[in-house]
Formats: structure tokens, C-alpha cells, sequence
């Protein structure tokens, strides 16, 4: 009997499933909660943070690793000697500034009050500005490179982080012996080798058979000149390599035994497509979660605009996985939950023993399509794609002093739906064929007013995979492949995925309402994302 073990590292928490290596059956699951959360308003100190900043502890992920590993063992008394091998799939580019040892400099008494010391969380979008400047110069130099990631550098993205840091934090800067992105930092604290992955080298660093020239860095600031080779790591693991055997720090760390096999990481949405199967030509994944994250199969690479991107034989061998997404998706949800709901609806939620995110969609679910009359641009944390620029702000549209709650609700939760279609028709426009859409994600799983609105709103059928934990379960199987288990991470996905646990198909009618809507949406989109900058205004008055 062997078992693998997959750590999903999310936004907010870890989980980890244990998981029989031949048959694909779960054995025992663990989550963890980071004691820090996201720091976006102040650090552990008391200082406060400026606008746009999301920040991490890395101390919740060695909490946490601990924790899910030892947790799985415990509760399926499973000996660690039995574990052939695990991985972990994480949130990218979520990076850290390290010492020569491995410690994250936020971990150092002389940095513990400083902001660019701590990790940078995917989503922190200080370093806009930094992310523009590099998108400039890339075009303006004529940068091959900058075609493969549609156009435009994201600030979620490393470069832009590390050139923040350099500008706005020098001694931080001049400080860190490597910046890492946190996947491959977990992989060093468990193996002792200082390793990247091919998945987030490839996506989120700019690394294409090898990063930008050092010309190119020198142009940008004389101060990032020899980053890579020195502050960068050049050399890239490709997808199956493994990242290194569990050491005595290892296997403190999470009581498996020296010399576990642990694979290269990915990035924690890619790591979910071999646990739902998808693995095909035009196939793509919708994860639903914190964010979304739409990301599809084809065997073409092409170069289209306001995408992140594709990468070829990072996610499955010799596939072109193209990657796209929203910002906000879940955190919008939560956002209006937690600041927009008055106290009766928080008594009656109360009074029903249910969430009040039940509640609302309860009530929501008995709306018609656009009997609202109102109209979200989905954009409370930027956008991600197509437009690529996280100083855009949300809207909504049609509010009256009639309005109620879970007409609003409703409302985001359309908003993101064409958001979708915005970027689903951009890739159809440019060649790139969808012949299947399933969905992951706790989201998905649990909210089938959202999931009918998708399908209305598309005008697409959409799957929903039986792996509630999709991205741990695609995880362990990047173990069993690494491990030697099966011969390929295809093969493994036969065996650890299930078949659909239901599809969701449009209402025609529906449909035809959204139509309309959505071209209103289009409308919008075009006019305060291309052609009016009062977001961007409204954005630098703030911060003034």
C-alpha cells in the first residue's frame, strides 16, 4: 500500500488530502486557517498598510503544513513510511524576500515593522505603477517576450514586487539574498534544495526558456542589473522534476520520513485540471473561488492580447495552457456581505440558523433575470483580464432608493458572470476554441444560483467536478507521478478523477435577458476601461 499527500496553500488556508496511490480513493483531509489572514489594512506591529496592499505571514505556512500533514497521518493512523511522495500547489506570485538561510526577512526582529519584508500575497497590487513601467520599456524595446503574456505585465506578477521593492524599500532590497515565490520557498523549508518551479517561473516570473536579457533589467533600473543569477534563481525545473526528498527539517516539520519524495510545485488553480480530467484539446476550467481563474487546454500556442498568457508543458506535458481570471469573485461576495447588509437580514439569517450569504441568494433566487434593473462592472479589485489594469474600480449601475439587498447581490454575482464572458468571447475571437467548461471550486459546489446564472449568462453547459478539494487532490497526483507511480501526470488524472457531479444548462430565455444586458455591460466595460480614466482619477485623489 502506498499514499500521496497534496497540500493546497489557498488565500486564506491550507488543506491537504492523504490519498491511496493506486486507487485515487481519500483517506483523511486537514485544513488550517492562517492565524494572519491577508494583511491588508496594518502589520502585526500596529503599523498601517497603503492602499492596495495584501500581505502574508510566512510562519501561517509552516503552521500550516504541519498541522495538514500530521493531521492526515493522525486521523487515518497511516505509518509516514507509507507515503511515497507529496506536493503542494500554491497562490502565485505570492512572493518572499529571504536571507541566505531561508528566513523570510518579516521574520527578522529588524524588519518585523517594515511592509516590503513580509510576503507579497497574489493579490497585492502596490506595484502597479512598477508593472506599467515594465510593459512600457518591454515595447518600447521591441521584448519578444512580452507577446507570450498578452501584452502587458500584471502586478500580481514578481518582477513588478521585487521593482517595488527596490524602489520604495532599498534596504529590504539590498537585504534579501533570493526572492522566491512561496511554493518553492515550502519546497526548500521540506527538501533543503533551493529549486524553481517550471509553473510559477513560467506564469508569474517571465521566463520563457529563460527570463528577460539582463540588458533588459538594466534599462528598466541600474539597481536590478545581475538580478538574475544572484537575486533571481535562473536555473527552472520542468514539470514532473522533483524538487527534492524530504530532510531532517522536513521531517520535523511535518513527521514524514526522510527521503519522501517531493515534487516540483504548481500553482494552486493549474494544479486542480488533472483532478477533474481536463486534459483535453479546448478544455477549460472556471475555479471559483476567492478569485477566478479560467484556464484552458489547446494544442496551439498563441500570442493574445490581455490574457496571462500560455505556457507550454507547465501544467501537462506538451500542452499550451493559456491562463485568464478576475480578481475578485468571491472576496466581492463577502465584501457586500460584510459591509451592505443591514441588521433585520442579520437577525432573520440568524433566526433561519443560516449564512447570510444563504439568505441572500434564497431571496435573490426568486428574482427573474434583469428584473433588478441594476448592473455591476465586477471590478472591486481590479481587473485581471482583459484589461490587465488593477486601478479600475467596481460599479454599479441603476441603484434607487428601491433597491434592496438581494437585488444587489444578485447583481455582483451577474457582474462576474460577464466578466466571464468577456473573457471566454475574447479567446473565441482570436482562434482558440472552448469545447468544455468545468467548474471547481467551493463556489461551485455550493452556490447553484451562481452556477445557473453562468450557464445563462454564457450560453454554455457547465460541469461541475466531483473533487470538492480539486486542487489538493491535483496536487497528490503530481506527487504519485514525481513518485514514480504512474508515468505521467495524464495517467495519474484517469485514475484520481471522478466523473461530474452535475451540469448546469442554460435557459434560453435567460439567456436572451443576459444577452441584452451584457451588452450594456460591454458598453461600460469599453468606456471606464478604455476610454474614461475617472477610476484611475478617483484613485490617485484617494491616496493623495
Amino acid at each position: 500500500m502506498k499514499y500521496v499527500i497534496g497540500i493546497d496553500f489557498g488565500t486564506l488556508s491550507a488543506r491537504a488530502v492523504l490519498v491511496d496511490a493506486m486507487s485515487g480513493e481519500e483517506i483523511a483531509e486537514a485544513v488550517y486557517d492562517y492565524d494572519h489572514g491577508v494583511m491588508d489594512k496594518c502589520l502585526p506591529c500596529g503599523r498601517g498598510l497603503p492602499s492596495g496592499f495584501a500581505l502574508q505571514h510566512p510562519e501561517d505556512y509552516l503552521k500550516a503544513l504541519g498541522y495538514t500533514v500530521r493531521n492526515v497521518l493522525e486521523l487515518s493512523g497511516t505509518d509516514a513510511s507509507l507515503v511515497a511522495g507529496m506536493c503542494v500547489d500554491f497562490t502565485a506570485c505570492t512572493l518572499i524576500a529571504m536571507d541566505r538561510e531561508g528566513t523570510p526577512l518579516c521574520m527578522k526582529e529588524e524588519f518585523a515593522s517594515e511592509p516590503h519584508a513580509y510576503v507579497k500575497l497574489w493579490k497585492h497590487h502596490g506595484a502597479q505603477s512598477e508593472a506599467d513601467e515594465i510593459t512600457a520599456l518591454a515595447k518600447a524595446r521591441g521584448e519578444d517576450w512580452i507577446e507570450l503574456y498578452g501584452g502587458r505585465v500584471s502586478s500580481e506578477w514578481a518582477f513588478p514586487k521585487i521593482l517595488e521593492t527596490l524602489r520604495k524599500a532599498p534596504h529590504v532590497y539590498d537585504a534579501t539574498y533570493e526572492f522566491i515565490d512561496a511554493a518553492d520557498w515550502i519546497s526548500l523549508m521540506l527538501t533543503g534544495r533551493d529549486t524553481r518551479a517550471h509553473s510559477m517561473a513560467g506564469y508569474k516570473w517571465l521566463y520563457a526558456d529563460g527570463y528577460p536579457s539582463n540588458e533588459f533589467f538594466k534599462a528598466l533600473d541600474t539597481g536590478l542589473d545581475g538580478i538574475v543569477g544572484s537575486k533571481v534563481r535562473s536555473e527552472v525545473l520542468s514539470l514532473g522534476d522533483i524538487a527534492g526528498v524530504i530532510n531532517s527539517r522536513g521531517a520535523e516539520l511535518t513527521g514524514l520520513k526522510e527521503g519522501t519524495v517531493v515534487a516540483s510545485p504548481i500553482i494552486d488553480a493549474h494544479a486542480a485540471m488533472p483532478a477533474l480530467n481536463i486534459t483535453g484539446n479546448g478544455e477549460m476550467m472556471m475555479v471559483l473561488g476567492t478569485s477566478g481563474c479560467y484556464i484552458l487546454n489547446y494544442t496551439e500556442g498563441r500570442n493574445i492580447e490581455g490574457t496571462a498568457g500560455y505556457v507550454k508543458g507547465a501544467v501537462l506535458p506538451d500542452v499550451c495552457t493559456y491562463e485568464s481570471g478576475q480578481s475578485s469573485l468571491g472576496d466581492s461576495f463577502d465584501w457586500f456581505v460584510k459591509n451592505c447588509v443591514p441588521e433585520e437580514y442579520k437577525q432573520e439569517a440568524r433566526e433561519k440558523g443560516i449564512s447570510l450569504h444563504a439568505m441572500l441568494r434564497e431571496r435573490a433566487t426568486k428574482q427573474r433575470a434583469g428584473e433588478s434593473g441594476l448592473l455591476c462592472l465586477d471590478w472591486f479589485n481590479g481587473n485581471r483580464s482583459i484589461l490587465a489594469d488593477f486601478d479600475l474600480s467596481g460599479m454599479i449601475l441603476g441603484l434607487t432608493l428601491t433597491s434592496r439587498p438581494e437585488e444587489i447581490y444578485r447583481a455582483i454575482i451577474e457582474g462576474t458572470a460577464y466578466g466571464a464572458r468577456v473573457i471566454l468571447e475574447h479567446y473565441e475571437s482570436n482562434g482558440v476554441e472552448i469545447r468544455r467548461i468545468c467548474a471547481a471550486g467551493g463556489i461551485a459546489h455550493k452556490d447553484e444560483l451562481l452556477m445557473q446564472i453562468y450557464a445563462d449568462v454564457l450560453g454554455r453547459e457547465i460541469s461541475v467536478g466531483a473533487r470538492a478539494q480539486a486542487g489538493a487532490f491535483g496536487s497528490a497526483i503530481y506527487a504519485a507521478a514525481a513518485a514514480g507511480i504512474f508515468p505521467s501526470v495524464t495517467e495519474g488524472a484517469k485514475v484520481f478523477s471522478k466523473p461530474d457531479v452535475r451540469v448546469y444548462r442554460p435557459d434560453a430565455e435567460n439567456h436572451r435577458i443576459y444577452s441584452r444586458l451584457y451588452a450594456e455591460y460591454k458598453t461600460l466595460h469599453d468606456y471606464f476601461g478604455k476610454e474614461n480614466d475617472v477610476m484611475r482619477r478617483l484613485k490617485q485623489i484617494k491616496e493623495i
